[in-house]
This record gives C-alpha cells, structure tokens and sequence, in this order.
C-alpha cells in the first residue's frame, strides 16, 4: 500500500469517528509532526497539559488507526513546542460545541455549548481533567466542561 503524509492525516484525523478520543485529537490541534518512512510512521503529539491522563488512550487510538496502513506506527509525545489552546481552528472549536465542550474561553466569556447562552456558572475550576473546568448553564440548566484556555 501506498502510504503517505497525507494518508495518515486522513486515515487518523479526518475519517468519520464515533470516537471521543479521535475526534478530540483532530479537534484540539495536538499533531505536532508526521513522518512516514519506508518501515515505519512517526507521530508526534502535544499534550493540552503535563500529565493528561488521556495521553496512553490517545497514544494507542493513533496506532489502531495506523494499524490498516501496514507499517509499525510509533506514537509519542513532546514538549519541544508547549501545546496552546491557540492552536484550536475555528473549524475545531464549533466541533466541540457541537460535541458538548465548551472552547477555551476565560470564565466571564465561556457560553453553553448546547445553547449558547452566555449565563452559566463555573462549579469547578477542576473538570474530568486538569485542561477542563465545570460550568453549569442556568438557562438550559445543562451541566458541561470547558476547555481551559493555555
């Protein structure tokens, strides 16, 4: 099989998923570097923060995706460059509403992803995981986490 950059992008980041973890990583801008070689593909990946739980699940989603390439996919993550809530697309932001995240915002400016009000209340600074907070929406009356801004 023919593989390339581009292949690994798609076959990873962009193929429809019912996947959390997929659609986040596609979501967050965390893909720092893609190298495919005649034996292997590299990727590298930022983490939102030092310590993210998430980092083995995220790691072993991009191998099982690679997996149909044919190749051995080495997996890993650096903090050459710190990752930064910046680095989210707009694209990548409605795609978190859309999925019940709010996007990093400061607490004042957060709005409820599942109807945009700006009246929500923040419960806890600490959310699931330390890049998130969690709001609660007093007009639709939704509990929802918020991505921290970095």
């Amino acid at each position: 099989m023919d593989v390339t950059r581009g292949k690994v992008v798609h076959v990873v980041f962009l193929e429809d998923t019912t996947e959390e973890v997929d659609g986040l990583i596609e979501r967050v801008h965390c893909v720092e570097r893609i190298e495919v070689g005649p034996d292997r593909i590299e990727v590298e990946l930022l983490p939102t923060f030092v310590g993210c739980p998430a980092q083995d699940l995220i790691r072993s989603t991009v191998i099982d995706a690679l997996a149909p390439l044919g190749r051995p996919a080495v997996v890993g993550f650096s903090f050459r460059r710190p990752w930064t809530s910046d680095r989210i697309t707009e694209l990548g932001r409605e795609r978190l509403a859309a999925s019940g995240f709010a996007p990093p915002a400061e607490p004042a400016a957060v709005r409820c992803p599942y109807c945009r009000s700006g009246r929500v209340a923040m419960d806890s600074a600490f959310g699931s995981t330390q890049c998130r907070s969690l709001f609660y929406c007093r007009d639709c009356r939704q509990p929802f986490e918020a991505f921290k801004p970095v």
